[in-house]
């Protein structure tokens, strides 16, 4: 029971395994969780580690296996998840498991690279059909232009004598004014000669071709014509997968100088050329031969596809397992790295640490280890003696583990410190509810935890990416008892949706007449007349009625900040008691006299004080009392507190007696301001002093047994003296900042608690507010119709959002974050020291579920 309050008890140990058996006893120990290996080998280089070579051989199976789940993923084929957690292989089996992964992926990359080699035969054979089918109406275009020519180059040579030798140009535009014939300078000089055009043809993506038409222009000077005809369907790459638009092209020209130029063009566009018969039977054939090898490579490509599906969908059944099994021989093997060899080289030594109640569950699973194994030596385990501080280990359950993380956020608890998870999980969800305080809104916030409680198994299946999900799903059972307290204290405050419950019944009651009380809109209700005869009080929270009244906020003022200073000087003095238990426990019984003591006495005589101050008002000043006692004579409890501290006399009452609560209250209160004051010098220098006298009396008494021994008066040791005095001016130094944190800290976290207040008014504000201007208009209209039916069902829809996203979700959040920082400043500061390191044991479902984590990122 005592581990729930503090840290589990941790015992450093020392294993011996034989070579044989070592890897499965850690392999047990890993599936146990309960073991933190230390590395012993530290100073050696990872890569001149004893098990290198398997850990390596362990990142290439992982490799391989990432590789199929790539494709199997892109293959659109379901992985099948089972939920099963096989053991870790013998090592015997990882070969097999070896061979298994290579011969997948050699027949996986052969399977590919067949099929891509196919797809790109399969694109070519695509590209050129369409080539073929398109270059015959440019053919029978070319042969007419051709035909002009022949006619302009024949008048041209009859005027030559009458004219001077120019350059003449033919353009001709299609339909579509995109494809131009350009003729130039060096066709008109071809003379009488017949006309020999030579021509490329080919495909070029789409995005290319306006830079491709202006390049052609400029090298070749206007002395091609280029025509081009779009593919309608996007054409596959084979290797990247995404479909590309693409356009048939066809350049003429004249001369194998404009050919070179042209190819050359074509090479740095990337356009792909292919072999263009000039003889329309010819194209013919080949078209039709074309057509043929297409079909032939279709049946093809669909048979080594299915071959391929069959294998990834054979894969899909055991990827998972075979994740952890990989996973889980490398996490062993790195394990074994951190072992040392023993001279004969026969057995690893490791060094660990465990909690010292499960060495009997860790002695039977090395038991069970070298059992599986076939070793016939047994591990040994022994306790060795520590010299350095242990981890800090806490044992959690799906319930206690988020109150733990949110203890562990601010620090992880010092070994055997007192641990502030159990006492959170009660005052965290309070404080939330006291600023939360509506029995509507909680119970939204209940209900919607409850939701996550009942089906956490099924949601925890589900593995969702989402982060916001999995942090409110983590903190279920915050969620659950924040929504639980906050039904509590909103039916103390007797506030639900900014409305009141009647449940018990009024008891206040009216003296006035109807028409008075219709007539009169600033009537008051004397609390001395208008209560029922039996004199008893609203049985539990506030009495509805302080919902009608004008003075309603003054009220809840007063109230709520009241309440708010009680719950901060009691949680306060609880941290600064659960100080003492520290003490007592490491045996410290210096810090209980110099700094336990002073510090109670100091916040007890001042804030706790004020705290009792309240409560004698409320008993003693009531409405029913004689008029010395009556609130009219009740002094400010925050004026009194001031005086108090200040040494001054509060200011007289008219009509009163006296200015103070009770006799002696004056005297009373400068004892206990002297004795606060008192406090400061004690928890400053008390510690100090005492600690620099107890190393004197150290020191004499080493010095003395020094010269006893030697026979002479030398003091031992007297060289050490400087350090000795830096030890005791630091320590100075940190008792100073200790205690004007603490003093200065009383005050401005006393004052901090009244976040409680402000937090629930702006609260209550808040959901006033909405009713008021939403559903107030929609049930305020005099006459109830279809459309006005449907006008309530949108404003009360308005209303609901407005509720859960303002209200619930971002009140919520700010409560639950004001409420954190009361819990790691204003509480844990006065007990906690948060300087230890977590325990982190050598467990295969943390490592599992990291991985996973990070395969998701």
């Amino acid at each position: 029971m005592s581990s729930v309050f503090r840290s589990e008890e941790m015992a450093l140990c020392q294993l011996f395994l034989q070579n044989e058996a070592a890897y499965a006893c850690v392999s047990e120990l890993g599936e146990l969780g309960l073991v933190e290996f230390k590395d012993l080998n530290s100073n050696v280089n990872s890569f001149q580690r004893k098990y290198v070579g398997e850990v390596r051989r362990c990142y290439e199976m992982e490799r391989k296996l990432r590789y199929l789940e790539r494709e199997i993923k892109k293959n659109g084929i379901k992985i099948l998840d089972t939920g099963e957690n096989p053991e870790a292989p013998q090592p015997r089996e990882i070969i097999d498991l070896e061979a298994t992964f290579d011969k997948l992926e050699t027949e996986l990359r052969e399977v590919n690279h067949n099929a891509e080699t196919l797809k790109r035969n399969f694109l070519e054979l695509t590209e050129l059909k369409h080539v073929l089918r398109k270059t015959q109406v440019f053919f029978d275009e070319v042969n007419f232009l051709v035909i002009i020519y022949f006619i302009l180059n024949s008048i041209s040579k009859i005027k030559q004598k009458h004219m001077p030798a120019c350059a003449v140009a033919l353009q001709m535009a299609d339909q579509n004014d995109e494809q131009v014939l350009l003729l130039g300078e060096e066709g008109l000089r071809a003379g009488g000669q017949v006309l020999n055009l030579g021509f490329v043809a080919g495909v070029i993506m789409r995005g290319r071709i306006p830079a491709f038409e202006r390049m052609l222009w400029r090298v070749c000077r206007g002395n091609v014509f280029l025509r081009l005809a779009e593919i309608g369907t996007p054409l596959t790459d084979p290797s990247t997968g995404e479909p590309e638009d693409k356009s048939v092209f066809i350049i003429f020209f004249q001369g194998d100088q404009l050919r070179s130029r042209v190819r050359k063009i074509c090479e740095g566009f990337r356009a792909t050329l292919y072999p263009c018969p000039e003889a329309p039977p010819r194209r013919r054939e080949m078209a039709m031969g074309v057509l043929t090898r297409i079909e032939d490579l279709n049946t093809v490509l669909n048979q080594t596809n299915d071959h391929r599906h069959r294998v990834l969908v054979a894969a899909a059944k055991n990827i998972k397992s075979w994740f952890i099994k990989v996973i889980k021989i490398k996490a062993i093997y790195h394990t074994l790295n951190f072992f040392n060899l023993d001279v004969t080289q026969k057995c690893l030594i490791a060094e660990c640490w465990v909690p010292l109640l499960d060495i009997e569950t860790i002695q039977l699973a090395l038991l069970r280890g070298t059992h599986r194994s076939g070793s016939s030596v047994p591990p040994i385990l022994n306790r060795i003696k520590k010299f350095e501080n242990p981890p800090t280990y806490n044992r959690t359950n799906k319930f206690t583990s988020a109150f733990q993380n949110l203890v562990d956020a601010y620090g992880i608890a010092s070994y055997r410190e007192i641990n502030p998870a159990p006492y959170t999980i009660i005052s965290f969800p309070f404080l939330f509810a006291v600023m939360f305080g509506d029995l509507g809104h909680g119970t939204l916030m209940f209900l919607f935890a409850a939701f996550l409680v009942l089906l956490e198994k099924s949601l925890a299946a589900k593995k969702n990416d989402n982060e916001v999900w999995n942090i409110l799903f983590a903190g279920r059972y915050i969620i659950l008892l924040m929504g639980l307290f906050a039904m509590y204290t909103g039916l103390i405050y007797n506030d639900i949706f900014s409305k009141s419950l009647n449940l018990f019944g009024c008891r206040w009651h009216t003296n006035y007449n109807v028409s008075t009380v219709l007539d009169n809109k600033f009537l008051q209700l004397n609390p001395a007349l208008s209560s029922n005869y039996d004199q008893t009080p609203y049985p539990l929270g506030l009495d509805p009625v302080w919902q009608l009244a004008e003075n309603k906020i003054v009220f809840l003022n007063a109230y709520k900040m009241k309440i708010s200073i009680i719950f901060g000087v009691l949680h306060m003095l609880f941290g600064v008691t659960l100080s003492l238990y520290n003490y007592r426990y490491f045996n410290d019984r210096l810090s209980v006299y110099c700094e336990f003591i002073p510090q109670f006495i100091f916040l007890t005589s001042l804030f706790f004080y004020m705290v009792l101050l309240m409560f004698y008002k409320w008993i003693t000043y009531g409405p029913q009392n004689d008029f010395p006692k009556s609130p009219a004579c009740a002094p400010s409890i925050l004026i009194t507190f001031i005086n108090m501290v200040l040494f001054k006399d509060n200011p007289p009452l008219e009509h009163c007696n006296t200015v103070y609560m009770f006799s002696g209250q004056e005297t009373l209160q400068k004892c206990l301001v002297f004795v606060a004051v008192l406090c400061v010098p004690i928890m400053l220098f008390a510690k100090p002093i005492c600690v620099m006298r107890q190393k004197e009396k150290h020191v004499q008494l080493v010095n003395g047994h020094a010269t006893t021994e030697n026979g002479n008066a030398e003091r031992a040791g007297g060289g050490h003296g400087g350090h000795g005095e830096n030890e005791i001016g630091e320590l100075f130094i940190y008792q100073g900042i200790h205690t004007i944190e603490y003093v200065l800290g009383s005050v401005s976290h006393t004052a901090s608690y009244l976040r409680l207040w402000a937090l629930s008014l702006a609260h209550a504000q808040l959901s006033d507010v909405l009713w008021n201007m939403i559903l107030r208009k929609a049930f305020s209209q005099e006459e109830l119709g279809y459309f006005q039916g449907v006008l309530v069902y949108f404003y009360f829809l308005f209303w609901a959002i407005l509720t859960v996203s303002i209200l619930v979700l971002m009140e919520g959040l700010s409560a639950f974050l004001h409420t954190l920082r009361l819990h790691w400043v204003e509480f844990q500061s006065k007990f906690y020291k948060g300087l230890g390191y977590a325990f982190s044991p050598f467990s295969f479902e943390v490592i599992l579920m990291t991985a996973v984590a990070s395969t998701e990122e």
